[in-house]
């Protein structure tokens, strides 16, 4: 019997586990989902891989790789459950933490004085060192050995065994923080450490020794997670096989590499997504795109331009900053799980709470005692009373209840109240988008927004009414685009070196040495991931600034010898980014000098994509897809109404409806709301647009 080739993409959500699969020699796609597991994530996990292989009648040993999107670090840091960390940097630094940066996130409200958040690291488990470097990297002041040993037996006498390294000026020369390193090894070699010179090599030392710090915080975690993982797939094949995790640049890394690189999984899960639904608006001609993947306790949105998700390296992950370069993602608490409540004052709020997958919304029956959104859409209709297609019955009894109770508290109907429900959890999600393309000097009218995830397109028509937008692509088995992103990732590996000079003055021989540097480490790694020299593919990118700014702007860089021809492309293409970003650039004003401050370069080792299969065309009238009809309520002014349910998998190419209308799969469900029109298109997108009138 010949053996198959099955690549597998899986992602754990907060309350179910996504699947795809890829028969690597025939093209198929196969998809499932299964709950997750909380309480270990691995059986989730292996439940995933045993479902969907014995979908597809393969064995364990048919396996040729499994990409893993994952929410250990995001959910680690979402917590803020941060075990005790240690803090190590340079003599007379040792408040840089609490001074951090004046930053205000939602204004100072009704108090006369804002408090900082707590610091990741309490003042009592941070030490210094003496020794000092400039900012050129050279040595002002020696290494102080023997405060580093006293240090380091400092916090092995405390008893804390996660620690971040951040000297100062690191990112110029990384000796000192090298030196620290090897010290802690000796003298404390239970220690698990980070150092800043490895996680992050620029300059901004509150930002990096941040980025730091949440790498060391969440090691021990991924670590054991992925060390589970990866034991657990031994057992299962009866062999080792390449397992990937994805990573928030939009790229993947060996399960090897990724624990000693855990800050770069942080936003594991929602790149995934994004790159999936980057690749399908792709091929169906949409270049201009919002993502909305929506789960049972958040949603993640971004934006794709011309089939690439934007990056960012000003990211956050709850209260920390991390400054790695990740796909821009917006997170707000508007997932099917999150909680209706009333506020002190009475009025009704939805999330960012989440009841989660246990106990889950009223409508499971395992234990919930508050209304969800899952629970306005199922009473109201909006969805069927189960989900994957029967396997899970839901309670609707239960959820109505819950409702009622909390109409009667608002003194409303039952009907304003379930959509009062969904329509605060609409405009969560609206914001949420508008963060990622208006303040970005984007004009969302112009954009189609991709639905996916198991809740992301039940809200999908009036997120086109508050916005404005063009309209709605929602792909077939949108509940698993995220694990259908993960087959369609290359590995990726960013490297970074602070270099600030003016434009005039930049020594292109030098700013040429540490390209060649930052892509040699990127060759070095490719290399140990298993790609040839012939495979590997590099990115230059320049952060860039107009003199006096305290920001910059990422910019695509040209291949090539770095001379004043070069160095001139880049300040034509920050000048536009510029204006997109602020409607404004200094084109040709000789007072207003362009900056350098950031090299980067990426190294990217390319994978097979899975090609996404045409649908057959429609044949005969689209009654042939209707299964029955129910009452469902659009609007609480026009209450029920009569509305046809569709099953999507009976729909060919070409075909036309329009609103109310419910169209039903496996893992979600589309609710097409009156004056919308939808149509199939060839690669089975339902793609939905008002009405015009």
């Amino acid at each position: 019997m010949t053996q198959r080739r099955i690549r597998i993409g899986i992602d754990t959500g907060g309350t179910f586990t996504d699947v795809v699969a890829f028969d690597e020699d025939s093209g198929e796609l196969v998809t499932t989902k299964t709950p997750s597991t909380p309480g270990n994530p691995a059986d989730g996990f292996i439940a995933g891989i045993e479902k969907i292989l014995d979908i597809v009648g393969a064995e364990g040993a048919d396996i040729t790789a499994v990409s893993h999107g994952t929410t250990v670090a995001t959910n680690k840091l979402l917590e803020g459950k941060v075990e005790a960390l240690g803090f190590i940097t340079t003599e007379g630094y040792e408040f840089m933490l609490e001074i951090a940066r004046q930053s205000v996130p939602d204004g100072y409200g009704n108090s006369y004085f804002w408090v900082k958040p707590d610091r990741i690291v309490p003042a009592d488990r941070v030490r210094t060192v003496g020794g000092r470097l400039d900012f050129t990297g050279a040595e002002i002041r020696p290494f102080d050995e023997d405060g580093a040993v006293a240090t380091a037996r400092w916090f092995r006498d405390q008893g804390i065994t996660t620690i971040g390294v951040c000297l100062i000026h690191a990112y110029a020369n990384d000796d000192h923080e090298l030196r620290m390193r090897d010290i802690l090894r000796r003298e404390h070699p239970d220690a698990i450490v980070s150092i800043s010179s490895e996680v992050l090599r620029e300059y901004r030392e509150y930002e990096r020794a941040m980025t730091t710090l949440v790498d060391a915080a969440v090691k021990p975690n991924v670590s054991r997670y992925v060390t589970n993982i990866s034991e657990r797939l031994i057992g299962f094949t009866g062999n080792v096989i390449p397992f990937y995790v994805m990573k928030s640049n939009g790229g993947v890394l060996s399960a090897d590499e990724v624990v000693h690189q855990p800050i770069t999984t942080v936003l594991s899960g929602p790149a995934a997504g994004a790159l999936g639904a980057a690749l399908i608006a792709q091929v169906a001609g949409f270049p201009k795109i919002l993502t909305c993947d929506g789960g049972g306790t958040s949603t993640d949105v971004s934006v794709v331009l011309d089939g690439e998700p934007t990056l960012t390296t000003e990211g956050t992950v709850g209260a920390y900053p991390s400054k790695i370069p990740m796909i821009d993602v917006v997170t707000v608490g508007a997932g099917g799980g999150s909680i209706a409540w009333l506020s002190p004052e009475g009025s009704l709020k939805v999330g960012p709470h989440s009841a989660g997958a246990d106990p889950g919304p009223l409508c499971y029956a395992k234990g919930g005692t508050q209304p969800t959104i899952t629970d306005a859409h199922v009473t109201l209709g909006r969805i069927p009373p189960h989900l994957l297609g029967g396997e899970i019955p839901l309670d609707v009894e239960a959820a109505s209840a819950g409702i009622a109770d909390l109409a009667d508290q608002l003194g409303l109907d039952f009907e304003r109240c379930a959509t009062g429900i969904l329509e605060i959890s609409a405009w969560n999600q609206a914001n949420a988008l508008r963060q990622v393309s208006v303040k970005r000097g984007l004009d969302v009218r112009d954009f189609m927004l991709t639905t996916f995830g198991g809740s992301g397109s039940l809200l999908a028509c009036r997120l086109v009414d508050i916005l404005d937008l063009a309209g709605v692509v929602v792909p077939p088995n949108p509940g698993n685009v995220s694990a259908f992103g993960l087959l369609t990732v290359d590995v990726k590996n960013d490297y970074v070196q602070t270099h600030v000079a003016k434009e005039s003055v930049l020594d292109h021989m030098g700013v040429q040495g540490i390209l060649d540097d930052l892509t040699d480490r990127a060759r070095e790694a490719l290399a140990k991931e298993g790609f040839t020299a012939d495979q590997h593919q590099f990115q230059r990118t320049i952060d860039v600034r107009y003199v006096g700014q305290a920001y910059e702007v990422r910019v695509a860089a040209p291949e090539g010898s770095v001379d004043a021809a070069y160095v001139a492309q880049v300040a034509e293409t920050f000048h536009a980014e510029h204006h997109q970003l602020y409607g404004y650039d200094f084109r040709g004003d000789a007072t207003q000098q362009v900056e350098w401050v950031n090299l980067r370069v990426t190294g990217i080792g390319p994978i097979t994509r899975p090609e996404i299969p045409t649908l057959d065309k429609a044949e005969g009238d689209v009654d042939r897809a209707v299964r029955g009809s129910r009452q469902v309520c659009f609007d609480p002014d026009d209450g029920y109404v009569d509305t046809p349910v569709i099953w999507r998998t009976d729909l060919g190419a070409g075909d036309t409806f329009t609103g109310p209308a419910i169209v039903e799969e496996f893992g979600s469900t589309i609710p097409v709301h009156p004056g919308f029109e939808v149509v199939v298109d060839d690669w089975a997108n339902l793609v939905i647009r008002k009405v015009v009138s």
